[in-house]
């Protein structure tokens, strides 16, 4: 069974079921879900901020929160400097987003993407029990991430930046990544669960009509947000997800 519009902190008895039964198919975003190179995204973002506007006061968790967070690179940034009052020409912005791409995979090679290793497990799991797989992300740094963490081979389907720029795919909070990855695999919206840490990504799984849409609010997050957004249950961990045949 799957416990819907509940907030899942994970206690003893708190879970959320998955099962095959139900759905085919689980869609999960990149960043701050299966691995931790959120940190490293809001690294690159305050370095490149900071070299546009040194006297400014740094990119704070929140804004990087409510402007930046799943959505592509350069809607994220135009938000975040319109919030600021900052206005520059559109190949100011193109230039700007392209210094912050510079800036992550320069972290990136000098830190690796930590993989989130509950995060991974249900990955595993959710294969091992017949579902397909797909990672949804705006990153266009998406299939690089996933190679380093060793996770290429448990992903059936990839919808990233790229394939939004090659499909001229809006980002989320329109749900059409995720419908794109829902078509790759052969799958019904509503028979496909979709994981996301951010509102624009909860927004999107909303708005497609998905199954089920499964919010992850990490040590130091709100689940409120989430719930707000229209996250049908939100959990502190992916341990707090199960499916059939899973011993954690």
């Amino acid at each position: 069974m799957t416990l819907p519009s509940a907030r899942l902190r994970g206690g003893p008895h708190s879970a959320v079921w998955l099962l095959p039964s139900r759905f085919d198919a689980v869609l999960f975003d990149l960043d701050g879900v299966l691995t931790d190179t959120a940190r490293l995204h809001l690294a690159a973002w305050r370095e490149m901020f900071f070299e546009l506007a040194p006297a400014a006061a740094p990119l704070s968790d929140e804004e990087y929160r409510d402007h930046i967070d799943g959505r592509p690179r350069e809607e994220g940034l135009r938000a975040f400097l319109h919030a600021r009052g900052i206005g520059v020409p559109d190949d100011v912005l193109r230039d700007l987003a392209a210094r912050k791409d510079a800036c992550f995979r320069a972290l990136l090679d000098e830190r690796g993407p930590d993989v989130i290793a509950s995060s991974a497990d249900l990955l595993r799991h959710v294969r091992g029990a017949g579902m397909h797989t797909a990672v949804v992300s705006a990153s266009r740094n998406a299939a690089l991430v996933l190679d380093r963490a060793g996770l290429t081979e448990l992903v059936d389907v990839l919808v990233d930046g790229l394939v939004a720029d090659e499909r001229q795919l809006s980002g989320k909070p329109d749900p059409a990544s995720f419908l794109e990855a829902a078509r790759r695999l052969g799958c019904s919206p509503r028979r496909c669960v979709v994981v996301e840490d951010s509102t624009a990504g909860v927004l999107a799984g909303r708005a497609g009509a998905f199954g089920l849409v499964l919010g992850l609010a990490r040590a130091g997050r709100e689940d409120g947000p989430l719930l707000t957004a229209g996250a049908d249950a939100v959990v502190a961990d992916l341990a707090s997800v199960r499916v059939p045949g899973d011993r954690r």
